[in-house]
């Protein structure tokens, strides 16, 4: 028998044996794809079982809220001092009380994902806050005026949401709800944040001691360093947001260098932290936020800003501060009316041409007007140029808009002209190599395509890839 058996396997034809071999192959693969679809299909369910969620629907109208103008996706992110579970170490004695949200950023990704911009709300703010219908079906009465952070004490993110949509009119698609505990599991999974301090500072009631410069920290350090309010700088609200949008921008420069939102591996570790101690509303499951998460690996630390929202003096009370008007309706505008990125005018058809941003522009303005050549240039930066310089033309320059280009810049002089009326690129005599200088003159109308809402510059802005120790 052993001998029939060599026999029979000499003789077995070769293609038969492939077959065998190509379909174990396949049930291998098979094998594999079953049980990494179920292992991916387990941690889904395991990050979905970490994050408590609100259905917005039931205390919410939805006739009463603002209407969508874009396809942008604001996301409210509400930090809250509940001491409720793991959170009790930070005050026992206030597990009870309603918890309160001094922490409000209005997240706002643009069309596209081109740019992000994260609004503060000061806590101090008054507003008028409206009813609102609690998780048990009772309602709040509305208030004429009231400080903003109120609104989450009396109706939770729901109040919040419908406070901030009644002042802005800007529709908020989602909300996260983060507690100390799911704020520390961020920042260990990034791997600490980078800080710089301009002094030294030993607190003892937040118990944070750090000496002065740059320091990498994580953990209970991260947390008493964004908490902090008396023991760093002058001690106002005002003061810690910004140090909580430095803290924010850090960690978005941190996410973006190491790769974390485009390395799945990394993303969902970073998942996996955020969504412990996490409340969001229905929508916003797991899958949402690695869709969100994915589509921001693009993104530069450049196109990221942390901005408070236009404030001015609230006569009533100089501790409190209000909406400074007009600017903060300006600015409400731009968000709600945010097409720059989808709106894009088309470029150059010719087949050489390069996209906008390898297109270096200098813009010199020519026409008499003040600020045009600025508004210019921050029209061709939210279409994506490169705009390197902004000033004012040589006397010699006339009063004629032009497209003037360097040695090696014939290609990007032409993407910028066909946004440009009735210019035509002409090589400059002594320009700068590789650079397209757009001279604004008196003729100036508008750039070419649908008309793009630039979301103005802020006074004390933040950026991402802001040097965190001159910020300090």
């Amino acid at each position: 028998m052993y001998v029939d058996y060599v026999d029979d396997a000499d003789q077995e034809p070769a293609p038969r044996r492939g077959w065998r071999i190509a379909g174990w192959v396949a049930i291998a693969c098979s094998v594999i794809m079953v049980v990494v679809s179920l292992v991916l299909y387990g941690t889904y369910l395991k990050l979905e079982g970490n994050i408590n969620h609100d259905n917005l629907d039931t205390q919410i109208n939805a006739a009463t809220r603002p209407k969508k103008l874009n396809s942008a996706l604001n996301i409210l992110m509400l930090g809250t001092d509940s001491r409720a579970g793991k959170n009790s170490k930070y005050g026992a004695g206030m597990k009870n009380d309603p918890p309160r949200s001094d922490t409000m950023i209005l997240l706002h990704l643009s069309p596209g994902g081109g740019q992000a911009v994260g609004i503060s709300f000061p806590r101090d703010l008054m507003v008028p806050i409206p009813s609102c219908k609690r998780k048990d079906g009772t309602t709040t009465p509305a208030q004429s005026v009231a400080m903003i952070n109120s609104s989450f004490t009396l109706g939770g993110a729901a109040c919040t949401i419908k406070t901030i949509e009644g002042i802005s009119n800007i529709r908020i698609d989602h909300f996260l709800e983060v507690d100390f505990t799911s704020f520390k599991g961020v920042v260990d999974a990034l791997g600490g944040v980078d800080v710089c301090l301009p002094k030294a500072v030993h607190d003892k009631a937040s118990k944070l001691n750090l000496s002065a410069g740059k320091h990498l920290i994580k953990g209970e350090t991260a947390l008493a360093f964004v908490r902090n309010r008396h023991g760093l700088g002058d001690g106002s609200d005002l003061q810690r947001i910004k140090r909580q949008q430095q803290f924010l921008g850090s960690a978005a420069k941190k996410a973006l260098s190491a790769g974390t939102l485009s390395n799945p591996s990394k993303l969902l570790s970073l998942l996996s932290a955020a969504t412990k101690s996490l409340t969001t509303d229905t929508g916003f499951d797991t899958g949402a936020m690695y869709k969100v998460g994915t589509g921001l690996q693009g993104m530069t630390t450049g196109k990221i800003r942390f901005i408070t929202v236009p404030l001015g003096a609230y006569a009533p009370d100089h501790n409190r501060v209000a909406l400074g008007q007009p600017a903060a309706n300006t600015f409400f505008a731009s968000i709600r009316n945010d097409k720059t990125v989808a709106d894009q005018p088309k470029q150059a058809t010719s087949k050489t041409s390069v996209p906008a941003s390898q297109v270096k522009v200098q813009v010199f303005n020519a026409s008499g007007t003040q600020g045009k050549a600025q508004r210019i240039a921050d029209q061709l930066t939210a279409q994506g140029f490169n705009v390197i310089k902004v000033g004012n033309a040589p006397a010699n320059s006339g009063k004629t808009t032009q497209v003037l280009f360097g040695q090696g810049a014939d290609q990007q002089a032409a993407t910028l002209a066909a946004l440009v009326p009735n210019a035509k690129p002409t090589s400059r005599a002594g320009g700068t190599a590789g650079v397209v200088d757009l001279v604004v003159g008196a003729d100036w109308t508008a750039l070419k395509g649908k008309k793009a809402t630039v979301i103005p510059k802020v006074q004390g802005e933040i950026k991402a890839n802001d040097n965190i120790c001159k910020a300090a």
